[in-house]
């Protein structure tokens, strides 16, 4: 299955999957592909493929990415062979902006889509001070952008609100946890049940 996680730079999206990835079972995290400068606190694979301008491009015409986006200035995009190689290991989340779950939603019908909200316009600003990794400028920008994006929330299947991280942790397991025993995503084992019962006689 994939999960879909977006929201507005600094709502704490990225802080969330990473402990959902340690709590829930066979589930992993795709890492996407950027042009955005490495920040101190992430590492090349683990946050994102950080790549030149000149690379992203190379990808674009290769059709190599699932989606793509330029957002804050700076191009990411979701490689379609990390995709594949994550769906190996079982189900698969992606950290993406409101551009590229919009992209994917026309892409994946059966993708399951969550919108993290911050709690307040004053708590998004704060925490995007307190991880001083963005000038005034980028953070002025960042505001603006969230408030468009935070219009489309409603249209996504779950919306979590991350003014908790425990609760809002929780939250997302539940929404996984839940989307797993769809009756669709258990076909296999209802068929796996059915064929346990002795043969009809005639």
């Amino acid at each position: 299955m994939l999960f879909v996680v977006t929201g507005p730079s600094g709502c704490g999206k990225s802080t969330i999957l990473a402990q959902l990835v340690k709590d829930v079972r066979s589930i992993s995290f795709s890492v996407s592909h950027t042009t955005r400068p490495r920040r101190p606190s992430e590492a090349e694979g683990r946050q994102y493929y950080f790549v030149s301008e000149m690379e992203f491009k190379r990808m674009i015409k290769k059709d190599m990415f699932l989606e793509w986006a330029e957002v804050h200035g700076h191009c990411y995009g979701t490689s379609k062979r990390e995709i594949a190689a994550r769906v190996k290991e079982g189900d698969v989340i992606l950290d993406v902006d409101v551009q590229g779950a919009r992209s994917i939603r026309t892409l994946r019908k059966d993708a399951t889509f969550v919108f993290v909200l911050p709690p307040r316009a004053a708590d998004l600003r704060k925490r995007l001070l307190d991880r001083g990794e963005d000038d005034n400028a980028s953070i002025r920008r960042r505001l603006n952008n969230a408030k468009r994006e935070i219009r489309e929330a409603s249209s996504f299947d779950y919306v979590i609100v991350n003014d908790r991280l425990n609760r809002a942790v929780l939250e997302l397991e539940a929404i996984v946890l839940a989307a797993r025993c769809r009756a669709e995503s258990q076909a296999a084992k209802i068929r796996a049940v059915l064929r346990s019962f002795p043969a009809a006689k005639k």
